[in-house]
């Protein structure tokens, strides 16, 4: 039996849509009904004429990788474990619990492992946990470094993956994603979702930086063919195209029928806006949307190479116009 972890998110949803064709027996925890509901609009929505049976194929169970007791008595009669859940942000305020989430909550997951001699486990860690330099070409081999600018989500994650590491010496199979951006089929209310919902309402400018983005369907993908394989002990990232900033948004703005932003933004017109928002935080309850962090990200150039897992796997991913469609073609917003 497979065991999933963060089976409610973008990238979680694909993983079960995608394990669930394939008959086999599956059990995932979450952690809220809403969020239930909305991984069943995700398999109504990309197998309109039988998406019931296909989801009654998993064993739902309410769960939290921070509650290790209960953690290990769900994952007992498993033999494999996807490892998806964790908690981006970019907010400092945060920070404390992306590190109990995905830092202590991956200890948890590891230590279960160990304890009841699963018999491997995939876990989904980031780009971030790589860093890089700005400009510079980033493989697996790069080395990740603290520095002013560097994220608290980007601390969560390598300090996630240093407790894999921890258990793949202590005898854990084991193998390690590092997606960039995620698109795909799902709520455009959730994660990198919002940025197409964005776009489709309009904006005018656009920030200079660059980064990758990958379809969902490939990073599920690479992750059962890397759970089924005899590969252990290394990690891959996990990217499909590089392309700035101002690419991303022409070819979604294209497809969504809006005009693209055409106006540079410059880091001051940014950083002021941020500023609006800090103010505008004080008196509401709203985090919001713009963060220094986030700022940094979007004036930094960051380009992947992910040739190593085409060579370790004999697979291509999906082109970006592809992938924007099907991010398009299936969709659905919840009201916020």
């Amino acid at each position: 039996m497979i065991f999933v972890t963060g089976g409610t998110g973008v990238l979680g949803s694909q993983l079960l849509y995608d394990l669930t064709k394939q008959s086999t027996q599956i059990r995932a925890i979450y952690r809220s009904e809403a969020k239930l509901n909305q991984t069943k609009r995700f398999f109504a929505l990309l197998n309109p004429d039988s998406w019931q049976d296909q989801f009654q194929q998993i064993e739902w169970l309410i769960g939290d990788v921070l509650d290790v007791v209960l953690l290990e008595e769900q994952m007992k009669g498993c033999t494999h474990v996807y490892h998806c859940a964790a908690i981006v942000s970019f907010h400092k305020s945060d920070f404390n619990q992306m590190i109990q989430t995905n830092r202590y909550g991956t200890a948890n997951v590891i230590n279960v492992c160990l304890g009841l001699a699963i018999e491997k486990l995939c876990y989904v860690s980031s780009t971030a946990a790589i860093g890089g330099d700005s400009d510079k070409i980033i493989t697996e081999d790069t080395k990740w470094k603290l520095s002013p600018t560097t994220t608290g989500y980007s601390v969560s994650k390598y300090s996630a993956e240093k407790e894999v590491w921890r258990g793949i010496e202590e005898g854990l199979n084991a193998v390690m994603v590092n997606p960039c951006v995620i698109i795909g089929a799902g709520n455009w209310n959730d994660s990198s979702l919002t940025l197409f919902k964005t776009l489709e309402k309009g904006m005018s400018y656009y920030p200079p930086g660059s980064n990758a983005t990958v379809d969902s369907r490939d990073v599920s993908s690479v992750m059962i063919k890397l759970m089924n394989s005899e590969i252990s002990g290394e990690r891959f990232l996990c990217t499909g195209s590089n392309h700035t900033f101002r690419d991303l948004m022409t070819e979604i703005s294209s497809q969504l029928k809006v005009k693209p932003p055409r106006k540079l933004a410059k880091r001051w017109m940014v950083n002021f806006v941020r500023r609006m928002m800090k103010i505008g935080y004080l008196f509401s309850s709203k985090k919001p949307s713009v963060t220094k962090e986030g700022v940094n990200a979007l004036f930094s150039n960051r380009c992947y190479d992910s040739s190593k897992v085409k060579k370790a796997l004999g697979i291509e991913f999906y082109g970006l116009k592809e992938s924007v469609k099907h991010t398009i073609d299936n969709r659905f917003q919840d009201k916020k």
